[in-house]
């Protein structure tokens, strides 16, 4: 990639049980605890990509997605571990009418698991604290969240 910094197009998508606890996958890749996330495909739409991706690695199937939350200023610019940087340009979704297993798939998700908000799992990557935060604002106010 060279030292040009790129544009990455993708969405994530949160999932809640009906106890309120929200699914996290452990990546594979990093070992973190995220949501299921990752890059837009060709003739995808945002929306259409994250219940892909959330299907993908975790067998889950969402048959609706909101979006709350809409992500692209210089903040989310990451350096991944082969030294490429890519500015994210990304939608969160919340995603309900959930029909499935949890099955992940161990290229993408070492482990899936339900979590209380306030009882997050170690290491867990920084962006699903502020995906909450984005979606209680979300549903206080009925706005998506922009920057």
């Amino acid at each position: 990639m060279g030292d040009a910094t790129l544009f990455f197009l993708g969405a994530r998508g949160v999932i809640r049980d009906e106890r309120g606890r929200i699914l996290l996958i452990k990546r594979s890749d990093n070992g973190y605890w995220a949501f299921p996330a990752g890059a837009m495909e060709l003739g995808e739409s945002m929306r259409d990509c994250a219940i892909r991706e959330t299907f993908e690695e975790t067998g889950l199937k969402a048959g609706q997605a909101t979006l709350f939350a809409f992500l692209s200023g210089p903040q989310y610019t990451f350096t991944n571990m082969f030294g490429d940087t890519y500015q994210h340009v990304s939608g969160s979704y919340l995603l309900t009418e959930v029909s499935g297993e949890l099955n992940p798939d161990p290229a993408e998700a070492a482990d899936a698991g339900w979590f209380a908000p306030d009882d997050l799992p170690e290491p867990t990557s920084g962006a699903v604290r502020w995906t909450l935060d984005h979606l209680a604002r979300f549903e206080e106010t009925g706005q998506i969240y922009s920057d």
